[in-house]
């Protein structure tokens, strides 16, 4: 049986360590902040608790019955998982929240180390998370990633309009943009045309200058990016 100090300890250090994890991501604005991933990381520890204790005091009270302290582990787990999957969104090309959801995941399992008396692994899970969500984002700006980028661009039907697509096209390349694909929209009612591109691009800055670049032709009506 786990003694009553032995069960403190282990909640409580569920709750340092699943705050800490917490803490950086309601510093930047996280949707599972402090309080969510403390609350997930003591919900592990608890159900580890009570599935060793069960694994030891059952057999006691009848040594026909085997129990797999596993089991309830692993539904934790499963349940966590749809917690993750609330924190994800998708938005176009960007998707959000997957790191989020990640430390979700990550501080379940701290948690269950905790509560299976794993001090040593629990602690060393613990600092490298938070060197993961912390350090590793100052590197990660430094980074040029690609970046994906829907452009809208509405142009009236007159006869300039069979020019348009060419000049933008060369503005997005002369821009540093890879043009992935082209579609098109007619609005009879507006007597306009809609020409939808996907593009990408490693320079962020590049991306504001384009919109004033592309506001700036006469014979765009309406300008629109999103990612």
């Amino acid at each position: 049986m786990i003694s009553f100090y032995e069960i403190i300890t282990r909640i409580l250090l569920g709750a340092i360590i699943g705050g800490i994890i917490g803490f950086e991501r309601e510093v930047h604005g996280r949707a599972a902040g402090f309080r969510t991933q403390l609350i997930v990381c003591l919900a592990a520890v608890l159900i580890m608790i009570v599935s060793e204790n069960y694994y030891h005091y059952i057999p006691n009270t009848d040594p026909n019955l085997r129990i797999d302290p596993a089991r309830i582990s692993a539904g934790a787990l499963i349940g966590i998982g749809f917690l993750g999957a609330g924190v994800i969104i998708k938005s176009g090309y960007a998707i959000r929240g997957l790191t989020t959801a990640a430390s979700i995941w990550i501080v379940s399992a701290i948690g269950l180390a905790i509560g299976g008396g794993l001090y040593l692994a629990a602690m060393v899970t613990g600092a490298t998370t938070v060197i993961a969500l912390w350090v590793l984002r100052i590197l990660e700006k430094k980074i040029r990633i690609l970046r994906f980028r829907n452009i809208s661009i509405s142009v009236p039907l007159t006869e300039k309009t069979a020019h348009a697509e060419e000049a933008v096209t060369s503005m997005l390349s002369a821009g540093g943009f890879h043009i992935h694909s082209v579609d098109y929209e007619k609005n009879s009612s507006r007597s306009e045309i809609t020409y939808h591109f996907s593009v990408s691009t490693r320079d962020k800055g590049v991306v504001g200058k384009l919109f004033e670049d592309l506001c700036s032709l006469e014979f765009v009506s309406s300008v629109k990016i999103s990612s």
